[in-house]
């Protein structure tokens, strides 16, 4: 989902991580990390593709959608601790990240927490997004409104029917800059251990954030198997219609699941 959809999730409390959908005994689990100005909602249509016994969870960063009341993260990181404190107090069953953009790197920061904390995730999915050691860098986040806002519009990140609307533009581009600022100030530890789990990582041929080099790079912060795969399109295709990265990333996650 792009900025300006509007839809309604069903949460779990008011908390970090909002369940998608009800699953009493999971055999795995699969939480989901949003793209900038993205919220937990860009993933409710997921629940109806991923197996029945999936728990389906997604991440509700602060400043987004019904926390736009609390002041936003400082650091991806911060998102992370918070992301894992709650996950550890769930049942443990095998699970998977998968992070946008953005996402991607929260979600490999909060799969590199899980493992520290001794419940290391099964599989890491990211796309949309360069490896940690070659993200982070620019000054978008220090852009006029104006620019921000037209470079958004070119790189697909905004419905139509909200790019004309002045008063949504106003409530979106503090939330948006917040997270480029998470972003383009992101620096990953150059101490991290790393990661044991399957890494697959998703990119499109018309991302401009993207290459395949830096796509490739990722394969450098773990030790378990790494693959990626490459569809035609633009930065936020695959998110707005996640058809194709839904099918693959379920079938990749249900390698050697043992289901109950």
């Amino acid at each position: 989902m792009k900025l300006g959809g509007v839809n309604r999730i069903r949460t779990r409390d008011r908390g970090w991580v909002r369940a998608l959908n009800s699953v009493e005994r999971p055999a795995r689990r699969l939480v989901c990390f949003p793209h900038s100005g993205g919220t937990a909602a860009t993933f409710r249509d997921w629940a109806s593709a991923v197996p029945g016994d999936c728990e389906l969870l997604a991440v509700q960063y602060p400043g987004h959608a019904d926390r736009i009341a609390e002041d936003p993260a400082n650091s991806v990181a911060e998102i992370a601790s918070h992301v894992v404190a709650e996950l550890l107090d769930l049942d443990p069953v095998p699970c998977a990240l998968f992070g946008h953009s953005l996402g991607a790197l929260v979600a490999y920061e909060t799969a590199r927490e899980l493992q520290d904390r001794a419940r290391p995730v099964r599989n890491l999915f990211v796309s949309g997004a360069p490896a940690p050691g070659r993200a982070g860098g620019g000054s978008t986040h220090r852009a006029t409104d104006d620019e921000l806002w037209s470079g958004l519009r070119e790189l697909g990140g905004i419905d139509p029917a909200v790019a004309e609307d002045a008063e949504l533009r106003e409530l979106l581009l503090p939330v948006v800059r917040a997270d480029i600022r998470l972003n383009e100030t992101y620096r990953p530890d150059p101490h991290a251990e790393p990661l044991d789990c399957r890494l697959r990582c998703y990119r499109t041929t018309e991302d401009p954030l993207v290459d395949g080099d830096r796509l490739a790079a990722w394969a450098a912060v773990g030790t378990g198997r790494f693959s990626a795969r490459t569809w035609p399109g633009g930065h936020f295709d695959l998110v707005s219609d996640p058809a194709e990265l839904i099918a693959d990333l379920v079938a990749a996650f249900a390698e050697g699941v043992v289901v109950r």
